[in-house]
């Protein structure tokens, strides 16, 4: 070690030193500068021949500039390097080394070991025992040995990928030492408190050294990643950093599983600011490619954030079987579930209301999750790609509502077998309570979960009892009954929730559990995930170390004495000396474990109140001068060479160019101000007018049967009505319309008219899917079986028309239905009805079903909630509205009364405006209630 703070790596070539003087003498010669003479021949030849030439000599500043240069091109090939050398150590007690080797010190690893290496060296020369302790190290030896094995242990250690556990070493240490006090006790630290009451040095303190160093290294180094979230646009990265004194960028690099890099990003810290975060923006499929995300430039595990399958964000299709109102968006199947899974998944939602032809584009998109709220009956022609699909491995999330309840019990897509109906908690019918959750099972993706005490259930559909019911439940009521069961299908599997989506059967859906509930349900639906074989729910088995992460931030198969992860669904597992960070699983399925756990904050290490001597590491202060002698000479360089051109006049023949550096520049600038003329395509299609037509206003829609006879009764009906409505109300209808169901748009009138035939052709399955489609997004579909008999009950027999209209509706998902109650806002809407007759009067007029009327709650008002998407009657209104072109009945009444003619036309008067106003007509036909419901 020299005495200097600085030294030559190749003195040899300061002799070059020596030849200074003679390039100084060299260097001032310099040949003449070219004179400018008056043309006349004679004067230059005598002016020749009269003059004797002598080199003139350069100036003595620019012959001292050329000497500097040559001195800064001889010391700079000498390379001088600045490396001061720290004291020596303390005599009267051993050489004590406590060294931190975690993460944080795997980038400066060499100079740590150089560093001790040299106080070994000191310590063997003063032949004082040395005692080595390692922070990061399962070993527990400090015993004071000799120099040589010091050196043995010293070259031995290696930076793990691990939090320093300081306390474990200094006990160590502590009982090595048995009471002697140390001379010098040496801490080469990373820096860093190990937690947030890390009292280490003041402990090392406590052990009385005659003299205590704290070396370290540049702070400015240690920065970590400490969470990565998949967020809905971007992926967002946590990271916090030691040294928080300025501002800095970091740039992020994410990687494929095949260590490429396929995205960018950076974090930026403000100063004094020690925790930030940034983002890496990509496309959805791209960021499911993530498998680690690193900060370029920082080689170590800390600055590193492995990635599993539980970071991929899940692609979910969200299907209602009802339209969403806009205006009333609590009440929307979909809400709930739309706000519990949107920081975690990409939702997607169906273009078109047809399920037939959605559900086929929805699972080209690959989706995790199918959530259906509420939908009974699917399309025939879907229930095969979805179990291809389920098989394969999609999740299945149903819920249950009026629809289902109403449904067969024979659908393949639901996990248990259902009673049809519902079970009402808490009505004036009912002597059960409504029920609250029981503690959920230690199976299962709820397993750990408290028991939400604020969750009560006023309605569900129950399944029937089989032996294997208690190992499909994931969650049960109180009472035993399930709440939540599952159905395992090869890879994948259907989860039901015996509850509706929205609030009105129960509290769930607006608690807190709903969330994490949805969110374990979701990320079951991981490719490849591990998971037990019993009905899919997830276990704690131990997952085997399946790669490894080294300190320096590389994965590698050495899986050494780790030992496997337990999951625990309690808390988050945390890096350790038996699990250090790295990939747990296998091929198949793996998770990541971190070196530091979530939202960790780096903080520097205290050592307040302590005498210490602070030192850096052997080479941190070590910086080489040639880079800028060699600056320092290119700069006197390109000084000489400006100045000889100066004195040689080069300058003074320049021409300026002024004229075409202008017109490059207004050339350039007209390409900017060039702007390409606005031009527009044509893109209307054949039948855009006709759309327009009918979008101009209200049109009564009839579905064309086929069968001539009925098709003009039904459109000379819907004139008659409306001509009745233009007369009788503010309404003014225009011309009604004929729609053939296979490919007339639907979405443009509010309500259907279909007359039933049993001899016009039964609808085709993609036309009945039309209709679903139709009812779905919020229109109404009004059934008229035009025969005088109920088609729904069973009083009696069933006519010709009514079984067609049971084959129609087997293929439809309807809501349960009922006739129209005497409360009803359809008896209220224009006039006050007390029955819907038309050409006949014997068949009620049946509609949805109120929930409040199914749980005997005979006060409540009229569901609110919107209009009902289905009317079915068999009185033939459009044969008692049916006028000719003077206005005249074409039909008579069954009996024949033109009284019940006026209150069939009546009846349709109150049919539009329940179909136009339904929301607005019910809150005002109900005031009286709910102004009781106020107590006013």
């Amino acid at each position: 070690m020299s005495a200097l703070p600085f030294a030559f790596a190749y003195p040899a070539i300061l002799g070059a030193l020596v030849a200074l003087p003679v390039i100084w003498w060299l260097l001032r010669l310099t040949p003449p500068r070219p004179k400018a003479e008056v043309f006349p021949p004679l004067r230059i030849l005598a002016t020749v021949l009269k003059r004797e030439e002598t080199p003139a000599q350069s100036p003595w500043w620019l012959t001292l500039l050329r000497m500097l240069l040559a001195a800064a091109v001889i010391l700079a090939i000498a390379d001088p390097v600045f490396n001061p050398r720290a004291s020596s150590i303390a005599p009267g007690g051993p050489l004590v080394l406590f060294i931190d080797n975690g993460w944080a010190t795997a980038p400066d690893w060499e100079r740590r070991v150089e560093t001790a290496e040299a106080l070994i060296d000191d310590a063997d020369s003063a032949s004082l025992p040395v005692s080595i302790a390692f922070t990061a190290d399962p070993s527990n030896d400090a015993l004071a040995g000799t120099a040589a094995v010091a050196r043995e242990r010293l070259r031995a250690a290696e930076p793990r990928p691990l939090v320093p556990d300081r306390q474990r070493a200094f006990a160590a240490l502590r009982a090595a030492l048995d009471g002697v006090k140390p001379g010098t006790l040496a801490f080469l630290t990373d820096g860093a408190a190990a937690n947030d009451n890390d009292a280490t040095v003041r402990q090392l303190a406590d052990l009385q050294p005659a003299q205590l160093r704290l070396i370290a290294s540049d702070a400015t180094q240690t920065v970590a990643i400490t969470d990565a979230n998949n967020a809905a646009d971007a992926m967002t990265v946590a990271a916090t950093r030691l040294d928080s004194a300025s501002a800095a960028t970091l740039p992020l690099t994410a990687q494929d599983a095949q260590g490429r890099a396929i995205a960018s990003g950076s974090i930026s810290f403000q100063p004094g600011q020690s925790v930030a975060s940034g983002s890496i923006t990509a496309p959805f499929e791209m960021r499911n490619d993530f498998a680690r995300v690193s900060i370029d430039n920082h080689p170590t595990a800390g600055a590193v954030q492995l990635l599993d399958d539980g970071f991929k964000r899940r692609r979910v299709v969200l299907l209602s079987g009802e339209a969403s109102d806009s205006l009333q968006p609590l009440l929307s199947p979909l809400y709930y579930i739309q706000r519990a899974l949107q920081p975690y998944a990409d939702l997607i939602e169906p273009n078109a209301t047809n399920l037939a032809t959605s559900i086929p584009d929805l699972l080209a998109q690959n989706p995790s999750v199918i959530v259906m709220a509420d939908i009974g009956r699917l399309p025939q022609e879907t229930y095969e790609p979805l179990q291809r699909w389920i098989n394969n491995g999609g999740t299945l999330i149903r819920f249950a509502g009026p629809r289902l309840a109403a449904a067969p019990a024979d659908d393949p897509l639901v996990p248990v077998t259902l009673r049809q109906g519902e079970r009402a908690l808490g009505g004036a019918l009912s002597w059960a309570e409504p029920q609250p959750l029981a503690e959920f099972p230690n199976f299962g993706p709820f397993a750990g979960m408290a028991r939400p005490t604020d969750v009560t259930v006023k309605r569900q559909v129950l399944a029937e009892p089989t032996p294997d019911l208690a190992e499909r439940t994931w969650a049960s009521l109180a009472d035993g009954t399930p709440l939540v069961t599952v159905k395992p299908m090869n890879a994948g599997r259907i989860v039901l929730f015996h509850v509706s989506a929205e609030a009105t059967w129960s509290d769930l859906p607006i608690s807190g559990n709903f969330v994490e509930m949805l969110r374990r349900i979701v990320q079951l639906s991981r490719s490849g995930g591990v998971t037990s074989q019993s009905g899919g729910a997830t276990t704690a088995d131990a997952l085997p170390p399946f790669r490894l992460l080294t300190a320096k931030g590389a994965l590698t198969t050495e899986t050494g004495a780790a030992r496997p992860l337990i999951q625990n669904a309690k808390a988050a597992p945390v890096a350790g000396f038996e699990n250090p960070p790295g990939l747990y699983g296998s091929e198949e399925g793996f998770t990541a474990l971190n070196v530091l756990p979530q939202n960790a904050e780096l903080k520097p290490l205290d050592a307040s109140g302590v005498t210490l001597v602070r030192e850096g590491l052997i080479g941190g202060e070590t910086w080489s001068a040639k880079p800028s002698l060699f600056l320092i000479a290119f700069l006197l360089l390109l000084a000489d060479s400006l100045i000889v051109m100066l004195m040689s006049g080069a300058f003074s023949r320049l021409r300026p160019a002024a004229r075409t550096a202008a017109m490059i520049a207004v050339a350039a600038g007209a390409a900017f101000l060039v702007q390409p003329g606005q031009s527009r395509a044509d893109d209307s299609k054949p039948g855009d007018d006709q759309i327009f037509q009918r979008l101009d206003n209200t049109h009564l829609a009839y579905v064309v049967t086929g069968e001539p006879e009925v098709d003009r009764i039904s459109q000379r009906g819907l004139e008659g009505l409306t001509q009745y409505l233009t007369f009788r109300t503010t309404l003014e209808p225009s011309a009604p319309v004929g729609l053939d169901i296979t490919k007339d748009e639907l979405a443009f009138y509010p309500i259907i008219y279909w007359p039933i035939s049993a001899t016009a052709p039964m609808p085709s399955a993609a036309s009945i899917n039309r209709i679903d489609a139709y009812m779905r997004s919020g229109g109404t579909v009004l059934f008229d079986t035009r025969d005088q008999f109920s088609a729904l009950d069973n009083s009696g027999g069933t006519s010709a028309n009514g079984e067609r209209l049971q084959q129609i509706l087997a293929n439809l998902d309807i809501p349960p239905l009922e006739p129209v109650p005497s409360d009803h806002v359809l008896t209220k809407s224009f006039y006050l009805l007390s029955s819907f007759p038309g050409r006949y009067a014997g068949s009620p007029l049946w509609i949805e079903a109120r929930q409040d009327n199914r749980s005997g709650n005979a006060k409540s008002a009229a569901t609110a909630d919107g209009v009902s998407p289905i009317l079915i009657t068999g009185n033939d209104f459009a044969g008692a509205w049916a006028v000719d072109d003077n206005g005249v009945p074409i039909l008579p009444t069954v009996p024949p009364d033109e009284a019940q003619r006026e209150y069939a036309y009546r009846s349709g008067v109150n049919i539009m405006m329940y179909m136009l106003t339904g929301n607005y007509k019910t809150d005002q036909v109900h005031v009286p209630a709910l102004l009781e419901r106020l107590g006013q």
